[in-house]
């Protein structure tokens, strides 16, 4: 089997942590996926996301972290990319804060 490319890897691990949200999540707070950055050597995976309402991002983290090796076991059950990285759950910060000047850029219009 050839190896996977790290961009298809990111695409694939981004594809099943949305789907793996959507199935274990509660209905208290909407989690988005919003990117997966890989490391230069496709070990650790950095999954990004955000959440609506703001103030469950902390919330949602923990139940992440909670579900660690829950989504470990569901990605390398459901994909084909052999070795799964290691995986971390990051409160992505960058989009919020694009988030928040296009709110003040429409203000001002």
């Amino acid at each position: 089997m050839r190896p996977i490319k790290k961009e298809k890897m990111g695409e694939i691990i981004h594809r099943l942590a949305a789907d793996f949200v959507l199935r274990e999540s509660t209905p208290s707070s909407l989690i988005t996926i919003t990117r997966v950055v890989l490391n230069e050597s496709a070990k650790v995976a950095d999954i990004y996301f955000t959440t609506l309402p703001d103030k469950q991002q902390d919330t949602a983290l923990k139940f992440l972290e909670r579900k660690g090796s829950e989504f470990m076991f569901f990605v390398r059950d459901k994909s084909k990319i052999g070795i799964v990285p290691h995986l971390r759950w990051k409160i992505d910060y960058g989009e919020r804060n694009r988030q928040r000047l296009d709110e003040i850029s429409e203000n001002t219009k």
